[in-house]
């Protein structure tokens, strides 16, 4: 089974539906006023803005909220609005590596609340460059196995004639992972579309070249580190390179 999203996976299963809603929206929001900021309000000429939208309607966000969203982008942003993009790196219990993608007002007040969340879990923020090398940025593109009729075989065939470079099934969830270059991103997600499949998640994210299993403590321990960074109202997505067991997650919950 795939297992680079795993942890983004088993995280939108584990949310607390209200509080952890509010969030979404939050960094749902903050997305598409960057986007919007950075390449203009115009979905079909803007693909970021077009990604973040169409994730903001996956995920429920209300079209007002969404049209608010942009206007505050294309707009002059207020003060509390001036957000930086920052990428964090750490490692966790067992030697994990963790990149954590950030939006904020005030890199050091972050920088200073991310170290306490490490420190106190059994990790520690390290300094730029220092687990980067271990993750590429690739595009996933996630289809439910139900959306296709056809074979395995011939599902693999249609995404690399689209111009994937790998498709990766996750059996839990039941979705086969179509793993593109950046660049191929948005060319494989529309010949998906047009041979009408459903799309359930498509976004840029940090895939680690390889992963460390850990077991037992210490992988609750690093169960316990990523819910805490992703629960920071300034994280916008939390990657890491551990292959965990099924049970850390379940202990992790109280089950």
């Amino acid at each position: 089974m795939s297992g680079h999203s795993k942890w983004a996976n088993i995280k939108r299963k584990k949310e607390k539906v209200d509080a952890a809603r509010g969030r979404m929206f939050t960094r749902l929001a903050r997305e598409i006023i960057v986007a919007a900021r950075q390449g203009g309000g115009n979905p079909e000429a803007n693909f970021r803005l077009r990604i973040a939208i169409e994730n903001a309607k996956k995920a429920n966000m209300p079209s007002d909220n969404i049209e608010r969203a942009i206007k505050r982008g294309i707009g002059e942003p207020s003060q509390d609005e001036q957000w930086e993009e920052i990428t964090y790196e750490g490692y966790g219990p067992g030697g994990v590596a963790i990149m954590i993608e950030a939006m904020t007002g005030n890199r050091n007040r972050t920088a200073s609340e991310l170290r306490y969340i490490f420190s106190r879990n059994g990790g520690n923020l390290a300094e730029a460059g220092a687990v980067a090398w271990l993750f590429d940025r690739k595009g996933v593109i996630r289809v439910p196995k139900s959306a296709w009729k056809g074979s395995e075989d011939d599902f693999l065939l249609l995404a690399l004639d689209a111009g994937a470079s790998d498709v990766e099934m996750d059996e839990e969830d039941g979705v086969y992972e179509v793993i593109t270059e950046p660049a191929d991103f948005q060319r494989v997600q529309e010949a998906l579309v047009k041979e009408g499949l459903t799309i359930e998640e498509a976004s840029l994210q940090q895939v680690p070249k390889n992963r460390v299993e850990v077991t037992g403590k210490e992988a609750e321990k690093v169960v316990a580190l990523l819910e805490a960074l992703e629960e920071h109202d300034d994280v916008q997505n939390v990657y890491s390179n551990a292959q965990l067991e099924a049970g850390a997650w379940q202990l992790a919950d109280g089950a």
